[in-house]
C-alpha cells in the first residue's frame, strides 16, 4: 500500500503562487504515475496534472502554462507548483498515486484564491 500526505495548500490572491507538496510513503516500487486532482464545489472532479515513472507531464488546459508538476526521488516527495493563480483554482486537491494495486488517495488540501 501507498501512504500520501499532501500539504501547502492556503489562501492567495489571484495571480499568486503555492506549491503543493506530496510526500509518499509504503509500496513505491510499483508506481506507475502520480497526479493531482481538484475537486472544486458543484463541480466535476478534474485530473490536473499527471507524472509518471520516466517523468512523462501531462496537464489539463484549465492550467497548462501556470502549472508543474514535479518530483523528488530522494525525498519520495512530489510537487505541484502553480501560479498565476485565478479564483477559478479554488478546489480541494488531492495528489494520488497509480500503481500496480491500484489508486490511492491523499487526503486533500485546501487552495483558495481570492478576486
Amino acid at each position: 500500500q501507498v501512504q500520501l500526505v499532501e500539504s501547502g495548500g492556503g489562501l492567495v490572491q489571484a495571480g499568486g503562487s503555492l506549491r503543493l507538496s506530496c510526500a509518499a510513503s509504503g509500496s513505491l516500487f510499483s508506481l506507475y504515475a502520480m497526479n493531482w486532482y481538484r475537486q472544486a464545489p458543484r463541480k466535476q472532479r478534474e485530473l490536473v496534472a499527471t507524472i509518471t515513472s520516466g517523468g512523462s507531464t501531462n496537464y489539463a488546459d484549465s492550467v497548462k502554462g501556470r502549472f508543474t508538476i514535479s518530483r523528488d526521488n530522494a525525498k519520495n516527495t512530489w510537487y505541484l507548483q502553480m501560479v498565476s493563480l485565478k479564483p477559478e483554482d479554488t478546489a480541494v486537491y488531492y495528489c494520488v498515486s497509480t500503481t500496480g494495486f491500484g489508486n490511492t488517495w491523499g487526503q486533500g488540501t485546501q487552495v483558495t484564491v481570492s478576486s
